[in-house]
């Protein structure tokens, strides 16, 4: 967790730097600080990052600015404590601020809407912002807390435990409070330095007297203090922003966030607790004792067992942009195994049905909206081959399941008559339920999620950074379709130019964070981001998802070793292509019947 938020931080400004590189400029200073002395930096108008590091013995002051700084702009006093005020004489200038500092010293900050990043091992931290958020990275291991809102209700998240929020008049809202690790505390109440061992005091040495003693107990604290205030920020105790979710309210529980608890799925789970720790305490103590899956450091594999066998590998070809190869014949693979190379006996199309989840995004409030959701979902249903099945799940602020797997497309389609759209949109909290509770007993099969949503999340407990795993280990495929909000309007109306701005009606475009989210989860899973710009792509997506999924290879080898019980391919086996650039992804191996 330790330097994590610092790690994200430092990539936001590399990409900021790199977008004007020509005129950024930089401004580097050493600073002597006395010991036991205090920092304070005052920047009401940019950001602010401190970093202690055990081998830092000075303070490094680096400035960053998008124009030149000139040293008038930065107020430095460092006569024992140091001070930092900027801008100096342009009060409107941007100025992001990144120290690094020795441990265990006294931090005071100031800024207006800028970031405040803290992280390291720090005695005391003061922070005061008007919408700025507070962001930490710190021991807990003897945390002392006071954090107060002075113009809005709290906003927060914790990755540990903290103390009931109080109300104070004039609308202020406090959370104080200490929280400590006693497993990390000695009986004193001080700090277990890792692989410290106990002995008992030489009374015959000078070192040993009280006073010593006395020194060394303090010299080894590890208390942390915090005091934040801030009018309408939000603060984070060691979370990374990047995990942060769209709504911070405390809230009861939605269908899909109760799927995640159940479903053993650690970070899912983390993510919840975090987001609403009441309400999740309170659900989880109603379930049965969790059986949990085996995790990647406890799942243990038998070794392979030598036998002459015939096997079927399920393998899929991609290139470098994620979309299936096809019209390959068997002189393109390779097989080996350790190292070994194995007879290929024939290659065919893989034939067998596909798992489809067709995931709809219902949250919209336009009438519009709700006929354009339904033409476009038969449109689907039409396009999908016989025999493959499919499930249709909506979401806005939860989700629905309006049909189970099924190959009977009248009956889908029919379906599509029973919803009304409306409501926010939890669109990454829909992902994680189809993946955690209609695709988790599925694993092993063919898998694929076709979205219909505009990309933009405003509901969800769960952060998008938490569902990356989920998807990895589910082996889904994903093909997100990202149509933005005004152009299904500008679709359904006779004449777009009767719009009160007709311009931005037909080329309004999605959010890049949620372009970028979509790309990434097609990415990760293998399957391919269709960015939607005009209503006729549609269409086009959806014969393109349809051959996909479907362009897959039934590889049939000799293989020394006898099959995995569980299908699994083993380590020892490779499967390559001599087209270039081509990967292939090996679904399953089977004994041949």
């Amino acid at each position: 967790m330790k330097g994590r938020i610092r790690n994200l931080t430092f990539l936001s400004i590399l990409i900021s730097a790199l977008a004007v590189v020509a005129s950024a400029q930089t401004f580097t200073r050493e600073l002597p600080l006395s010991e036991g002395g205090s920092i304070s930096i005052i920047n009401l108008t940019g950001r602010v990052d401190v970093s202690a590091r055990a081998n830092a013995a000075s303070v490094v002051l680096t400035a960053t600015s998008t124009t030149s700084i000139a040293e008038s702009e930065i107020k430095i006093e460092s006569a024992g404590d140091i001070r930092i005020a900027l801008p100096g004489e342009n009060g409107n200038k941007r100025i992001d601020v990144s120290l690094v500092v020795p441990e265990r010293v006294k931090v005071n900050i100031v800024t207006g809407e800028g970031e405040v990043l803290v992280s390291g091992d720090l005695e005391s931290i003061e922070v005061k912002t008007e919408t700025g958020t507070i962001a930490t990275d710190l021991p807990t291991i003897d945390l002392k807390y006071d954090l107060n809102w002075t113009a809005s209700r709290p906003r927060y998240l914790s990755d540990i435990e903290l103390r009931k929020v109080k109300e104070k008049s004039g609308g202020r809202f406090q959370l104080k409070g200490k929280f400590k690790n006693e497993d990390a505390l000695d009986d004193e109440g001080n700090s277990k330095e890792e692989g410290e061992v106990s002995k008992p005091p030489d009374e015959t040495s000078e070192s040993s007297s009280p006073d010593d003693a006395k020194e060394k107990k303090k010299s080894r604290s590890k208390t942390v203090s915090l005091h934040f205030t801030t009018a309408r920020g939000i603060v984070l105790l060691n979370v990374p922003p990047t995990e942060v979710t769209s709504d911070l309210r405390e809230r009861p529980l939605t269908e899909a966030a109760k799927a995640m608890i159940k479903s053993g799925d650690v970070v899912l789970m983390e993510a919840i607790r975090r987001a609403t720790p009441k309400y999740f305490g309170d659900y989880a103590r109603t379930l049965p004792p969790m059986r949990r899956e085996p995790s990647l450091s406890s799942s243990i594999r038998p070794a392979d067992i030598p036998g002459d066998t015939t096997k079927d590998a399920v393998v899929r070809v991609t290139d470098l942009q994620n979309r299936a190869v096809s019209g390959l014949a068997t002189a393109d693979f390779s097989v080996t195994e350790s190292g070994l190379p194995r007879e290929i006996i024939s290659l065919r199309p893989h034939t067998a049905p596909v798992n489809l989840v067709l995931l709809l995004d219902v949250s919209g409030s336009v009438d519009n909206y709700v006929n354009f959701i339904r033409k476009a979902a038969r449109a689907f249903i039409d396009t999908a081959r016989p025999d493959d099945r499919i499930s249709v799940i909506l979401f806005n602020e939860d989700v629905k399941v309006l049909s189970g797997f099924s190959t009977n497309k009248a009956r889908l389609s029919e379906s599509l008559d029973s919803f009304d759209a409306g409501g926010a949109t939890a669109y990454y909290d829909a992902i994680a339920y189809t993946l955690a509770e209609t695709l988790r007993p599925l694993k092993g099969e063919r898998t694929a999620i076709v979205m219909l949503t505009d990309g933009d999340d405003n509901r969800s407990f769960l952060p998008f950074e938490s569902l990356i795993g989920a998807i990895e280990e589910s082996g889904a495929l994903i093909y997100p379709l990202y149509v933005p909000s005004a152009l299904i309007a500008a679709s359904e109306s006779n004449d777009p130019n009767k719009g009160i701005d007709p311009l931005r009606t037909r080329y309004m475009t999605l959010s890049a964070r949620a372009e970028g989210e979509g790309e990434r989860l097609a990415k990760v899973s293998g399957g391919v981001y269709y960015p939607i710009t005009q209503i006729s792509q549609i269409q086009r997506a959806y014969d393109d998802i349809v051959a996909q999924v479907r362009t897959a290879y039934t590889l049939t080898f000799r293989s020394a070793y006898r099959a995995d019980p569980q299908n699994r391919p083993s380590p020892r086996l490779k499967i390559t292509v001599t087209k270039a650039n081509a990967f292939v992804q090996v679904t399953s191996v089977s004994r041949k019947n």
